[in-house]
């Protein structure tokens, strides 16, 4: 009784190790390519998405704004922090052991290194509404699925965030047309910018 008992447990989470082992195997590939990305197309992409993510209405009329802080060859949207100072309210995210919560922009000085060793605001929790979220991901697909860094982290957030809108941002290469392995736990995006289009 016990031998089947491990045989069903054994069926019921084979599909998930699949799973989880066909996400590792994209996301290692994507975050290779990346590493390969020079300083100057690192920027020059990144003002591409950021040109596009200017002239959409949901940007321009959103007061908060929850953006991430750039690494290992991220899309760099910190331009966004001094060309809208004074305009919108920009946030960050800061990660616990389990959960992620975020914190108001308040200047570089403001900025120390979190347990991911991704620079976090050392300002006050922000509990209020967020308007729009730019969610960063290592390879998304055409029907707004994403992976991340595999930590959960910002699935677990999206799911609370019932009004914001979510746009991901990444480079071409990230972007698969065919559907990546997702389960009900990865959150979708609204919208995915790249250099060259928009998707959603």
């Amino acid at each position: 009784m016990l031998f089947e008992s491990q045989i069903a447990d054994i069926k019921l989470w084979l599909p998930w190790l699949r799973r989880r082992r066909e996400q590792a195997a994209l996301r290692a590939i994507a975050e290779q390519r990346r590493k390969m990305m020079t300083p100057e197309e690192v920027k020059e992409q990144s003002a591409r998405i950021i040109a596009q993510l200017e002239r959409m209405s949901v940007f321009r009329e959103a007061h908060t704004v929850m953006i991430y802080y750039p690494v290992h060859n991220e899309v760099d949207l910190l331009p966004l922090l001094t060309k809208y100072e004074g305009e919108k309210l920009f946030l960050m995210p800061a990660t616990h052991r389990r959960s992620m919560e975020v914190r108001p922009y308040d200047g570089e000085d403001m900025m120390r290194k979190g347990r991911l060793g991704v620079p976090e605001p050392q300002t006050e929790t922000y509990t209020g509404t967020i308007d729009l979220i730019i969610v960063p991901g290592v390879v998304f697909d055409q029907h707004c699925h994403r992976i991340g860094r595999g930590g959960g982290y910002y699935d677990k957030f999206l799911r609370k965030q019932f009004l914001a809108k979510k746009i991901g941002v990444c480079y071409s290469f990230q972007l698969k047309k065919h559907t990546i392995p997702h389960s009900w736990r990865d959150e979708k995006v609204d919208r995915i910018i790249t250099p060259q289009q928009t998707i959603g």
